[in-house]
């Protein structure tokens, strides 16, 4: 399971996808949105990705992680839309024989995915600023935000 969706993330299902009676380990990831950003009070996240890219360099991830690591299976799911405090924003799932190796495989998923995966995200900050960042942390643009920002992060 490698994918983006703008549906709410189903952890179970993730974890279930790459459970198997091989495997001893089955390590999860999830990413969420969290209430504070450096101090500032965050609203909402919107995430937006270059979609065949950004598949395209999610299935490489998978590639490579299984030249890595003896893994059994994997999966990445990341959500793009607006998103709401404690919404799942990504999903990475690995099982293995052995623990030390999914824990390892599952942090150089997430790691790497940050790094190489076209994703931002537009921070809604409580005080109508926004910000838009690179998965990887840099910041791209800020702005005050506008109502049409909120319409779809708000429940």
């Amino acid at each position: 399971m490698i994918k983006f969706t703008t549906d709410a993330i189903d952890y179970n299902e993730i974890t279930e996808s790459v459970r198997s009676h091989a495997a001893g380990a089955v390590v999860l990831f999830l990413g969420t949105v969290r209430e504070f950003t450096g101090g500032v009070q965050t609203s909402a996240l919107v995430y937006d990705a270059y979609p065949v890219m950004a598949q395209q360099e999610l299935q490489h991830l998978e590639t490579d992680v299984r030249e890595k690591w003896p893994v059994i299976d994997v999966a990445i799911v990341h959500r793009t839309g607006a998103l709401k405090l404690g919404d799942i924003a990504v999903a990475v799932a690995v099982s293995s024989e052995h623990r030390r190796e999914a824990f390892a495989a599952g942090q150089w998923l997430i790691d790497t995915l940050k790094v190489r995966v076209p994703v931002w995200k537009k921070e809604l900050y409580a005080n109508g600023e926004t910000e838009w960042v690179h998965s990887s942390g840099q910041t791209v643009a800020t702005s005050t935000a506008d109502e049409s920002d909120l319409s779809g992060a708000e429940s």
